[in-house]
């Protein structure tokens, strides 16, 4: 079985955010039930209940960990359930949580050689002593089968694929075309349960990020028993309606979820079995239990992934 925490629902910058006073955001501040505090994307992944895989560091890790007894030492020493991590790309919403991992825990760090380059580029990640951390390169359209830092297998393998999307805020170059992106800079992840036998048990598909659902991944998720999908924004030109901002879902390499060419239209054509929504913006008003909007994703099938959310397969 396949166990799945929601570390944070958010995206960057958490719900509510640090500078942000839109309506919703207060009533999150204020603790309405119906706004609960999300903090930034991150999911925890065990085969077996024990071990467990972070899929993205974010940099709310320290609290999250906290918030989540499943994931606290279990001895009087140094010792943490968090037996590897899996960064998807370079955001820093993905990696800023690596720097609160450098206590001197052993761990595998599995991510793209794209990602691994850059990581290895910012000397400040040089805190994850290469002695014990070990960096493991993933590559795309190929399943991984994961394994802690004693080289035991954790019960499942991860395969990334390249979703439409775009290089992280941080590394963008406005002189080049999409502004320096490669495939590897968005990427979804499959993870699928290895039974005792070695056969594929059940399986899921995490993409907190993704432009747009073209026909090969469309393809890809139906039949999916499981999707955790990119809800970033309802409307794409919300970041403007609230006035916190000019950039469009789409550039920020983000798919709406309204519209004709929003990701509730999308789906609606596939057969998944659970849909939720994860990497919440704060301006989106799914996040408040009462809104018309959060009642139109559950009218679709859809779920809003919370903190400590927990799914079994």
């Amino acid at each position: 079985m396949l166990r799945i925490l929601v570390l944070g629902a958010g995206a960057g910058g958490g719900f509510p955010q640090w500078n942000c006073g839109c309506a919703q955001c207060r009533r999150a501040r204020a603790g309405d039930p119906a706004a609960p505090v999300r903090t930034q994307s991150s999911i925890a992944v065990s085969a077996d209940g024990l071990r467990w895989t972070l899929i993205n560091a974010s940099p709310d890790l320290g609290r999250q960990l906290l918030d989540r007894p499943t994931l606290h030492p279990v001895s009087d020493t140094r010792h943490s359930p968090i037996s590897a991590v899996v960064v998807t790309n370079a955001d820093v919403d993905h990696v800023a949580g690596l720097l609160t991992l450098r206590e001197g825990h052993p761990f595998p760090l599995y991510a793209t050689n794209r990602v691994h380059g850059i990581l290895g580029a910012n000397a400040i990640f040089n805190v994850l002593n290469r002695d014990i951390v070990d960096r493991r390169p993933l590559a795309v359209e190929a399943p991984e089968p994961l394994t802690d830092a004693r080289g035991e297998g954790l019960g499942f393998t991860v395969e990334l694929f390249p979703v439409p999307g775009k290089i992280a805020l941080w590394l963008e170059d406005p002189t080049k075309p999409g502004f320096g992106s490669v495939p590897e800079d968005t990427v979804g992840v499959k993870v699928t349960e290895v039974l005792p036998g070695g056969e594929e048990g059940a399986h899921f598909y995490y993409i907190p990020g993704c432009a747009a659902l073209p026909p090969d991944l469309a393809a890809r998720l139906d039949g999916a028993a499981l999707v955790l999908f990119d809800g970033t924004t309802y409307t794409d030109d919300e970041m403007a309606a609230h006035k916190v901002g000019t950039k469009t879902a789409g550039r920020m390499g983000h798919m709406a979820m309204s519209g004709p060419d929003g990701s509730l239209a999308a789906f609606a054509k596939l057969n998944v079995g659970r849909k939720v929504y994860i990497h919440i913006n704060n301006t989106n008003p799914v996040l408040v239990a009462d809104t018309a909007e959060r009642r139109a994703v559950e009218e679709a099938g859809w779920d809003v992934a919370f903190d400590g959310m927990e799914i079994a397969l």
